[in-house]
C-alpha cells in the first residue's frame, strides 16, 4: 500500500488528526469490530489501525475509502480527508493558503525565481531539486504538490480575488530547469497573464530605477479591510501585520508597478521572449 505518513510535527495538525483518530474509533466501536476485525475488513493490519486510532499515523484517502465502505458511513468517513489532507503540508504552506484564501487581492513582486502561484509543475521541482542540503524525496514532493494546491486560487469566476503580479526580467531569463522547462513556464505566464482578474508585468532589466532590489514579497488585502505583508527568505517565512511596515511594502509595490510595463506591454514581451528560446 506504499509508505504511510508519521503523525504531524505541528500542533494544530495534531489536533485535526487526534480528532479524525477518534471519530474513527467510535465508528468501529459502534460497529461492534476489534481493531483485529476492522483491519481484516479493510485489508489492513492491526497494528496499523491502532496507530491509525492513536493519532500516531495519518490515513491515506484509500483507508478512509475502505472504513467508509465497511462501516456504511455514507461518505462521512471519506469526507474527513479534505481536513486531513491539509495536515500534510508544512504549517507556513497551510497559515499562507488560508491567507490567500481570505483575500480579495494579492499582489507580488519577485526577483529571485517565478512566483510560486505562477509555476509550473517542472519549474517547481527544479527549483526544489536546487536547494542545499538536498530535501528528501518525500519532502521534495509534498513541496511541490502543497505549491501546486495553492494554484487552485488563480482563475477567473466570480468571486476570485484580483492578482497583481510583478516578475524581474531576471526570472524569466534565469534557466531553471532547462530550455523546454522554461518555454512550457513562459507559455504559463501567458496563460495566467489573460485572465481577465489577473495584472501580469515585466520589470525590465533596462530599468535605471528598481524599487525592488531589497528582494521578493508580497502584499494580501483581505476580506476585513486590513492588509498584510508576506516576505520569505532563506527557508524563514514572515506574515508582516504592523501597520507602518504594511504601509511601506505598499507604496514600494506602487513604485515597483509604475517601474514596470504595463500589463499589455509585458505580454507582448514575454511572447518575443518564447518566440527567442
Amino acid at each position: 500500500m506504499g509508505d504511510w505518513d508519521a503523525g504531524p510535527e505541528d500542533e494544530e495538525a495534531g489536533a485535526v488528526v487526534k480528532a479524525v483518530a477518534r471519530q474513527l474509533k467510535l465508528w468501529r466501536e459502534a460497529a461492534g469490530l476489534t481493531q483485529a476485525e476492522f483491519g481484516a475488513a479493510i485489508g489492513y493490519g492491526e497494528e496499523l489501525v491502532s496507530s491509525v486510532e492513536r493519532g500516531r499515523r495519518i490515513p491515506r484517502p484509500e483507508y478512509l475509502d475502505a472504513a467508509d465502505r465497511v462501516l456504511e458511513a455514507g461518505g462521512r468517513v471519506v469526507a474527513m480527508g479534505r481536513d486531513l489532507a491539509e495536515t500534510r503540508y508544512p504549517k507556513k504552506v497551510r497559515d499562507l493558503k488560508r491567507l490567500e484564501a481570505d483575500a480579495v487581492e494579492l499582489c507580488a513582486y519577485n526577483n529571485s525565481v517565478i512566483h510560486g502561484l505562477l509555476q509550473t509543475e517542472e519549474y517547481a521541482r527544479a527549483v526544489y531539486a536546487g536547494s542545499r542540503p538536498p530535501f528528501m524525496e518525500g519532502e521534495l514532493e509534498q513541496r511541490i504538490t502543497a505549491r501546486m494546491s495553492r494554484q487552485e486560487i488563480v482563475r477567473e469566476s466570480a468571486g476570485s480575488p484580483l492578482f497583481s503580479f510583478v516578475q524581474c526580467e531576471s526570472t524569466l531569463r534565469r534557466p531553471v530547469g532547462g530550455t523546454m522547462v522554461m518555454r512550457a513556464q513562459l507559455e504559463r505566464l501567458l496563460e495566467v497573464g489573460r485572465l481577465r482578474n489577473v495584472d501580469l508585468q515585466v520589470l525590465p532589466l533596462a530599468r535605471e530605477e528598481n524599487s525592488g532590489l531589497g528582494g521578493s514579497f508580497r502584499l494580501l488585502r483581505l476580506r476585513g479591510g486590513s492588509t498584510v505583508g508576506h516576505a520569505e527568505v532563506q527557508e524563514i517565512s514572515r506574515v508582516i501585520t504592523d501597520p507602518k511596515h504594511v504601509q511601506v511594502l505598499d507604496m514600494r509595490y506602487g513604485t515597483i508597478r509604475a517601474q514596470a510595463l504595463t500589463p499589455r506591454e509585458s505580454l507582448a514581451f514575454i511572447e518575443k521572449m518564447l518566440g527567442e528560446s
